[in-house]
Order: C-alpha cells, then sequence, then structure tokens
C-alpha cells in the first residue's frame, strides 16, 4: 500500500471541500476571513498593505510607469469599444 504524500491529501481535502461548499462558500470563506483580520488589526492594516504593494509597483515600474500603463489602458478600451460598435452594426 502507497502511502500518501501531505501535498496528496492535502490536494484531496481541498478538492472534496470545493465540491461541498461550492464558489459561494469560498466566497463567503474570504469575507470571514476578511472581516476576522479587519477586526483584529483594524482598517489601517489594509491601507498599509496597499502602500507597500504601490511602492514596490513604483519601483518596478520606474519614473514613467504609471504614465506608459495609463496610456495602454487607454488603448484598451478604445480597442473594446471600436469592438463593440462594430458588432453592434
Amino acid at each position: 500500500m502507497k502511502l500518501m504524500t501531505a501535498r496528496e491529501a492535502g490536494r484531496l481535502g481541498g478538492e472534496a471541500r470545493k465540491a461541498s461548499i461550492g464558489p459561494e462558500g469560498y466566497h463567503q470563506l474570504g469575507k470571514k476571513g476578511g472581516q476576522a483580520t479587519k477586526e483584529k488589526h483594524g482598517p489601517e492594516h489594509y491601507a498599509e498593505i496597499g502602500r507597500m504593494g504601490g511602492n514596490i509597483r513604483k519601483k518596478e515600474l520606474g519614473s514613467n510607469g504609471y504614465s506608459e500603463l495609463g496610456k495602454r489602458g487607454a488603448e484598451a478600451r478604445k480597442s473594446l469599444i471600436a469592438r463593440g460598435r462594430a458588432a453592434e452594426k
């Protein structure tokens, strides 16, 4: 008899849990965990996490990075609008 690894057991348990509670169940678990974290650490905790992530992203993108992101976003939006209008015709 082959023994199951911890990884395999975790995967099987996760699959069973997913089958029993479904996507909405995971949504509710996430909300519950987020609420518990907010109660334990306060809303400023989330603001600090956002600042840390934003600062890292700013370093990755460089001085013109946000400008370039904005331009790419605008181009993508224009393209989507154009495709939507073409589909309406």
